[in-house]
């Protein structure tokens, strides 16, 4: 049974009086606000949603938005009244029991972890375009070793590094739009506005590509949680969560779905470049932009390498928090200068793992992998609700005061955000693309879920 208190040990008791700093400042945890929803499934892989779903890719992402404004309100509601480094798995632990927040959070650290080579590869095919007859792994090696380094020093280096990267990217979505609104009101120079032509056939391949789009849109999302994890390392971890959530909405809408909107409505759907150089640089191509795809191509580097660099510290921090809550191998825990330097190290190894398998065994263990944490960000989703509708009831009991945000109508939009994603599980259950994503992370969920029970069952006869 959990209890109405965290398992967590209180940052002035950990490690013998060590604990996380708080070097992060209010700036850099606003700019991993702004930024963290930008990522290079944005730039890139949206193209195949568009594919499929043609200009109704833009309800799949205000459908998928929608679920992820609720999904960030319960996590933001719970990380403001209980800051915390294990975020979402603390969370699980405290409203379900320590074996939910052990499958939540070591779930999420192998995504993370195969994420943070997954983005490394990326960046390295980006630079060895530009430099042909460079050794990609060198590209990779060089990316680990710069944001390893980065990671194992003070928290502040990650902050300064994600707050100009979001700024980066920031920039070069806010000019996109503003050139793309221009473009569509006909008063860009050399452009004719194409009016809602390319409108006409808006759900090209009916209800199935609008099924199709909105999966990938789902996954595009995933980052939003790393600022409530950073929260935690912030001056004011409190008011932190709350200005994140309480700015997730506009910056959900005018970033993804207005992007959306304006790729569809200046080029058609159909049109193969949308897939084969990504819908930002077709568009800016289209628009007869000089230099876009160069352009594009530092923009989605800069992603890359800002995701490798939030998915180490993400990683680090929720392996940390775990085996600070005595679910884990214990030099983990180790702190050095209020870093968790090991288990920076650790989940760095683990990603670099994941490159080399990309290269010894690309046919097998490799895909068998990127199965495995295809539906991980779902899961995590649904540990996150149950949560919340737990854990929002004992608040109000004990400490209502804590409530800093609030979860909309509560708990019936919870409700609501639990039956959109097991909508999702049914939708993927149904698809022969993405079948074996679910049952490859059911099956390791459900494996971390038991060995979690086990560990409990195991400490509790201590």
């Amino acid at each position: 049974m959990p209890s109405s208190t965290t398992t967590e040990t209180p940052p002035q008791q950990r490690d013998g009086g060590a604990s996380l700093s708080h070097g992060l400042k209010q700036r850099h945890l606003s700019m991993i606000a702004l930024g963290g929803v930008i990522g290079a499934g944005l730039f890139v892989g949206s193209g195949a949603g568009i594919a499929a779903a043609g200009p109704s890719i833009v309800i799949a992402y205000t459908l998928s938005g929608l679920l992820v404004m609720l999904v960030m309100r319960m996590l933001g509601e719970m990380s403001a009244a209980y800051p915390s480094s294990g975020s979402f798995s603390a969370h699980a632990e405290r409203a379900i029991g320590p074996w939910a927040g052990f499958a939540a959070g070591w779930s999420f650290w192998v995504l993370l972890c195969t994420a943070v080579g997954l983005e490394g590869i990326g960046a390295a095919k980006i630079v060895q375009g530009w430099l042909p007859g460079t050794p990609q792994w060198m590209w990779v090696a060089l990316f680990m070793v710069v944001f390893c380094g980065a990671n194992l020093t003070a928290v502040k280096n990650f902050g300064e590094f994600e707050f100009w990267f979001a700024a980066l990217k920031v920039g070069a979505i806010s000019l996109f739009l503003i050139l793309g609104v221009l473009a569509i009101a006909g008063v860009l120079p050399g452009t004719h506005s194409p009016g809602a032509a390319n409108l006409n056939d808006f759900m090209p391949h009916g209800n199935q590509g609008l099924l199709v789009g909105l999966l990938a849109s789902v996954f595009a999302y995933g980052g939003l949680e790393t600022v409530t994890i950073a929260a935690a390392e912030s001056e004011n971890p409190v008011k932190g969560v709350a200005s994140a959530v309480r700015t997730a909405m506009w910056r959900i809408a005018l970033f993804y779905i207005g992007s959306m909107a304006v790729v569809v409505t200046l080029v058609p759907w159909d049109s193969e470049e949308v897939v084969a150089k990504g819908p930002y640089v077709a568009t800016l191509d289209h628009l007869g932009i000089p230099g876009a795809g160069q352009l594009m191509n530092v923009v989605v580097l800069v992603a890359l390498l800002s995701a490798m660099n939030a998915n180490i510290y993400g990683s680090s921090r929720i392996a940390y928090s775990l085996v600070e809550r005595g679910q884990g191998p214990k030099a983990l825990v180790k702190l050095s200068g209020g870093v968790p330097r090991i288990a920076v190290l650790t989940s760095c190894f683990f990603g670099f793992v994941c490159v080399l398998l990309s290269y010894w065994r690309p046919n097998d263990v490799f895909p068998w992998l990127l199965n495995m944490i295809g539906a991980v960000i779902l899961v995590v989703w649904i540990f996150i609700a149950v949560s919340q509708l737990l854990l929002r009831r004992r608040i109000e009991r004990e400490a209502p005061e804590k409530l800093v945000v609030r979860m909309w109508a509560f708990p019936w939009l919870t409700w609501v955000a639990l039956a959109g994603m097991v909508a999702i599980f049914v939708l993927m259950a149904r698809e022969p693309g993405t079948r074996v994503q679910l049952y490859s992370t059911g099956g390791m969920t459900v494996f971390l879920a038991v060995v979690g029970y086990l560990w409990q069952r195991a400490r509790a006869r201590r």
